[in-house]
């Protein structure tokens, strides 16, 4: 499936880096484990299954070497464990992974051992893994636990593989992003790059599960009202959307929250509004100001101030181009009860889109 610039739709002004993922930043990885089946209803079966686990490797040797890190809430409605301590401690030291709601605690669960595993002083030191989730039960059965620990292993190796790609990671509907649904339209994982005109890399990663299909809108382009409504059924919820921006530039805490706080720029120009029962909660990383386990940083001068604001704009282009990239490169997929969500890629509304497109 396409993404939106291989449909000839621009997003900003910025150049992208070379892959126009989170890849383009040196040293991160993104892997999934996609669960696609079907099976009788519970209790007789496990029903249908459209889930799975995304996987973002920050830095190998995160535990070793923290990274700078910090966060955001535009809408507390969902969950991310090891917010708090990032924001506390103002670092990172495990992968982020993405699933759907009811599996959070088992992929948290998978995400310790690997921990223990990997670092045998975790048993004296503890560790938190960052875990997000957006509810994908439109499309997916979640009275049965789908996800298994051997899927966030899998998704966790397939992101170390992964580093230093030249292509993108693969999008939409794969991994966390399987059951999602964005704006009316099938969503799920997306991502895009920037590079600013100092060098820096600034990347976002995102997994969509929001809004409504009036809202939707396309390089400026009110998509959503100008479609022909859809027929009648049950429409997803107005649910909600991880996201991830991480630069190889030198920033602290304070600035990767400020960095985080931007991607919810990015979705209002895609038509957001942050509902009610919507959880957006933003994480921000930077991987070219290390530091040690206790806190202390490497040296490296700090980019900080005004100085930021390049990195901002790249936040906002690189965040709205990367919900598109999450729904034009889902294909149509059909859930639990026979329920749909339809793919953006259509000719419907790649006519409505003649004016926008290069």
């Amino acid at each position: 499936m396409p993404r939106a610039r291989d449909l000839g739709i621009r997003i900003g002004t910025l150049p992208t880096g070379p892959t126009n993922s989170v890849l383009d930043v040196r040293g991160v990885g993104v892997g999934h484990a996609t669960v696609h089946r079907d099976e009788p209803p519970p209790p007789a079966g496990r029903g249908a299954a459209r889930t799975g686990v995304t996987a973002m490797v920050l830095a190998e040797d995160a535990y070793h070497r923290p990274v700078p890190a910090g966060g955001a809430v535009l809408n507390g409605a969902g969950e991310c464990t090891g917010f708090l301590t990032a924001a506390e401690w103002g670092s990172a030291e495990t992968p982020v992974y993405l699933t759907s709601t009811m599996q959070l605690g088992r992929v948290y669960d998978a995400a310790c051992e690997i921990e223990l595993e990997q670092h045998a002083e975790v048993a004296d030191d503890v560790v938190i893994p960052i875990v997000g989730e957006c509810d994908d039960s439109h499309l997916n059965d979640c009275r049965r636990m789908q996800v298994t620990a051997d899927d966030v292993r899998a998704a966790r190796l397939a992101a170390l593989a992964s580093r230093g790609s030249t292509t993108a990671p693969d999008e939409g509907a794969v991994g966390a992003g399987t059951g999602m649904s964005c704006l009316g339209f099938k969503g799920g994982i997306g991502t895009s790059s920037r590079v600013t005109a100092e060098g820096h890399t600034v990347a976002v990663l995102l997994l969509t599960n929001f809004g409504t299909r009036d809202q939707l809108v396309v390089a400026g382009e009110p998509v959503g009202r100008r479609l022909v409504p859809p027929p009648s059924g049950p429409e997803a919820p107005a649910g909600s959307c991880l996201g991830i921006v991480v630069t190889d530039a030198a920033v602290d805490s304070a600035a990767c929250a400020r960095l985080a706080r931007r991607i919810g720029l990015g979705l209002a120009r895609t038509g957001s509004v942050a509902h009610h029962g919507s959880g957006e909660i933003f994480l921000g990383f930077g991987t070219g100001l290390r530091v040690d386990r206790d806190g202390r940083p490497n040296g490296t001068v700090a980019v900080a101030g005004r100085a930021l604001d390049p990195l901002f704009a790249a936040v906002v282009e690189a965040a709205e181009e990367a919900v598109l990239n999450s729904m034009f490169t889902a294909p149509t997929t059909v859930g639990r009860d026979g329920r749909s969500s339809d793919s953006l890629h259509s000719p419907e509304v790649l006519a409505l889109l003649d004016g926008v497109r290069a």
